[in-house]
């Protein structure tokens, strides 16, 4: 996917969701939920291996007024950084 926007360095989570092993719609599903835990303006890390998240959590955050920051590869599994919106 030439398209894959990269997240920044030095990024401070609020929070790190673990969906690792979970398959659609599961992180997108759980993403959702925690997204609701943490305070307007922090970042939430989702870490998963489900490659649909790929187009998932993007989509979701934009339709849904958060930010897409990007992800990083992992070894074994993606990282996906989004940031809560008002």
């Amino acid at each position: 996917m030439s398209d894959v926007k990269t997240a920044p360095d030095g990024l401070a989570v609020a929070a790190v969701l673990d969906a690792k092993g979970l398959s659609c719609p599961m992180p997108l599903l759980r993403t959702k939920k925690e997204i609701g835990k943490i305070k307007t303006g922090e970042i939430l890390q989702i870490d998963g291996t489900d490659p649909g998240s790929r187009n998932d959590i993007p989509g979701w955050s934009s339709r849904s007024g958060h930010e897409y920051l990007g992800e990083k590869e992992q070894t074994g599994y993606i990282s996906f950084f989004v940031k809560k919106g008002a």
